[in-house]
């Protein structure tokens, strides 16, 4: 299928009002599936997200023995044995980096040898802190340049009592742990290197997760979680609708002055993304400051957003945003200086946004590199809604996590011309 070159938005020049439901949660949807795939049984999970990211992910588990049906847009069934197999090829994974960090840790319940490999740009995503955790519990595993691809020489099982992780880079990479040691002989304890780590929430998201599959898990102290060696059972599982998809859909209603219903009220979320909420609730008078660690996903949102709000915005938190889908914090400076030079700035891991309310109307031809990043490319489209000449590269990246998003500004109002 030929992929559109640029999509140039054009202000709808009215506020956005309708129906738009977001898709379903991709975070949960990847830990769903691989909880699945390792439990004895048939599950089915419905509100699930069908994207590039998931894709990938329900892919490698039928290259590892799963059998995965689709009856529909929005549901897998997933019928597992209750344990993988070694594929015959290395795991093709695209940039998906819950896919890639998951596979590589439950590789280590393969009896055979895993490669988890990725496009160039998963190529660039560091895995070292995964890759030094799982070589103290004795699994063969090697990451010649810190990225993948990783080779993992698995026995079908480990033994350990206590796994130690750095989680500073990745919440992914605790999340990966925790999922896999329901897998072992013996009770484990998996304990935070320091208090340092992004997103904290998402580490609830998969404990939680893991519950729903029959893994008994408890949060110890601050840093240190306890899993029982009970494996997996199959289950019935809904997912979510994605909190950082909402966040765009929350952001073009206050910046259009309109009304979107998104069908399930923001409080309802469990994601970490979904606290962004009731920051975007104060445009255009949104705080000075806003620490983005705990919801790093919604900072493209709020970047763009602070463009046109009342007062300059400094978003602080946000390094791990430099070892994203592509260094968020540079694509972000990079695109609102090409907006208005001067929008934006950086300061050692800072981002602060100049924020202008008088760019409402204006002409003003900008084309944004989305750097193959879903998030720059959904987050820039709000910046067309308001200023006339905003053309975004690459848009079809956006199927790695919301495929029908342009569809569904559509649904809203918002007209496009693109050029292939």
């Amino acid at each position: 299928m030929t992929r559109t070159a640029k999509l140039t938005i054009i202000p709808p020049g009215k506020p956005l009002s309708g129906r738009a439901m977001p898709p379903g949660s991709k975070s949960i949807t990847n830990r769903a599936l691989l909880l699945a795939g390792l439990a004895k049984g048939t599950s089915r999970l419905t509100g699930a997200l069908k994207s590039d990211d998931t894709r990938y992910m329900a892919e490698a588990l039928r290259a590892m023995g799963v059998a995965i049906d689709e009856p529909d847009d929005t549901s897998f069934v997933v019928t597992g044995t209750g344990r993988l197999l070694p594929p015959k090829a290395p795991l093709f994974l695209g940039n998906a980096g819950t896919a890639t960090r998951f596979l590589t840790a439950a590789a280590a319940l393969v009896d055979g040898t895993v490669i988890v490999d990725g496009d160039e740009h998963m190529r660039k995503r560091p895995i070292g802190p995964l890759v030094e955790a799982m070589r103290t519990l004795g699994i063969d595993v090697t990451a010649e340049t810190g990225c993948p691809p990783v080779t993992v020489k698995g026995t079908g099982r480990f033994q350990a009592d206590r796994i130690r992780i750095d989680g500073g880079l990745s919440s992914q990479y605790v999340s990966a742990l925790l999922m896999m040691a329901a897998g072992g002989d013996r009770p484990v304890d998996i304990e935070l290197v320091g208090e340092d780590i992004g997103a904290l929430g998402y580490i609830d998201l998969t404990t939680a997760a893991m519950k729903a599959f029959g893994a008994k898990v408890e949060k110890t102290s601050p840093v240190t979680w306890r899993v029982e060696p009970t494996g997996y059972r199959a289950a019935d599982f809904i997912v979510e609708p994605d909190a950082s998809a909402a966040t765009y859909l929350w952001a073009a209603e206050v910046l259009t002055g309109g009304a979107i219903d998104l069908g399930v009220p923001s409080d309802t979320f469990s994601q970490p993304d979904a606290r962004a909420y009731d920051i975007i609730a104060k445009f255009p008078h949104l705080p000075a400051e806003i620490d983005g660690s705990q919801m790093q996903d919604a900072v493209p949102t709020l970047a763009v957003l602070a463009a046109f709000n009342e007062n300059p915005v400094r978003f602080v938190g946000i390094a791990n945003l430099r070892v994203k889908e592509c260094d968020r914090i540079r694509a972000l400076s990079t695109g609102l200086n090409r907006i208005v030079s001067g929008l934006a700035r950086e300061e050692g891991d800072d981002l602060i946004v100049q924020s202008d309310p008088a760019l409402v109307g204006r002409h003003l031809p900008a084309e944004i590199d989305s750097f193959a990043d879903h998030r720059i490319a959904m987050s820039f489209a709000l910046a067309g809604l308001k200023i006339d000449g905003i053309t975004i590269l690459d848009p079809d990246c956006v199927g790695k996590t919301f495929p029908a998003y342009w569809r569904t500004l559509a649904a809203l109002g918002v007209t496009y011309q693109d050029k292939d």
